[in-house]
């Protein structure tokens, strides 16, 4: 037991505050879209990501007048970083879960690529609280918005940009890895591809900062194919009837198998799709707060 003297001497290190800036403006590599995510001004987020600097004695972002990118000592403290507000949103979660009665049904929304980790989420919170009943709710970006702004979700798994104002923990990155093109298309051939190569990518037409396509439409030279892409799955029907291509997350390479479409290789840089559980702490019961905790943990030992 260590004495109470010692106890009063205990760092307790940055603020949280000032991670969370840091973390949002190396997910977007812009201060201004991180200002936006965090409902601050810019000059309020480029002052606390100082502050951290001069705390840790770290230059955390190399900056220029055209772009943000993450230094070296940024790079390796990023990981820790996401760990630390997991850990603290999974203190809060925990300790609402806890304070207050578990109620009867609450729903899950999420994008179908990850509809195998929505289910093993509610077959870990059936488990643990068989009183809990989770409804699985399939949506996309837009989908998943709409439900958990009209209060119809309790939670869900969906892609950045995450909802402004609402939590979000069990962060997870997949790399966008291939390009999906019809069976018969000459590209279908192909050993490897570039962005500079590519003609008619498929791409939503909401495209909001901070997202995967809007990086990718920032890339591209050429003019992209306005389609729906909340359901990528769905969206390989579009490109296997010649419509156009698609850039596809490795997951969708690993769990989807069709004669009509090939994924070539594709060099998309550290192009990447980001996921989380996303929750509105004013709607947070105990029963939500328990689906937040199982998802933590599937997330955890993966």
């Amino acid at each position: 037991m260590c004495p109470v003297g010692i106890l009063g001497r205990v760092d307790p290190g940055p603020p949280q505050r000032e991670i969370a800036c840091f973390v949002q403006v190396a997910e977007r590599l812009s201060f201004s879209r991180a200002a936006a995510a965090l409902g601050m001004t810019q000059p309020a987020v480029s002052q606390a990501v100082a502050r951290l600097e001069r705390t840790l004695g770290l230059r955390l972002f190399d900056r220029s007048s055209r772009e943000v990118a993450l230094s070296d000592a940024g790079k390796v403290l990023l990981p820790y970083a996401e760990a630390m507000l997991d850990h603290a949103a999974a203190f809060t979660a925990e300790a609402a879960r806890l304070a207050e009665p578990a109620s009867e049904s609450i729903r899950l929304a999420y994008c179908p690529l990850v509809g195998a980790l929505a289910a093993r989420v509610a077959r870990r919170l059936a488990r643990r609280s068989p009183e809990i009943e989770v409804e699985l709710r399939r949506a996309g970006w837009s989908a998943a918005t709409a439900e958990l702004t009209q209060g119809y979700a309790a939670a869900a798994f969906m892609t950045t940009p995450f909802p402004t104002g609402y939590a979000m923990t069990a962060r997870f990155h997949v790399p966008v890895t291939h390009l999906a093109v019809p069976a018969a298309s000459r590209l279908a051939t192909a050993t490897r591809l570039g962005l500079d190569q590519l003609c008619g990518v498929l791409l939503p037409r909401l495209r909001p900062p901070g997202s995967v396509w809007h990086a990718l439409a920032s890339r591209l030279r050429s003019p992209a194919v306005p389609a729906d892409l909340d359901d990528l799955p769905a969206a390989l029907d579009l490109v296997a009837a010649g419509r156009g291509l698609l850039a596809a997350p490795h997951l969708l390479v690993e769990t989807v198998r069709r004669p009509d479409v090939r994924f070539v290789p594709l060099d998309a840089g550290d192009l990447r799709m980001t996921y989380g559980l996303v929750w509105s702490p004013e709607r947070a019961s105990a029963d939500v707060m328990a689906l937040v905790q199982s998802g933590r943990q599937i997330l955890r030992v993966q």
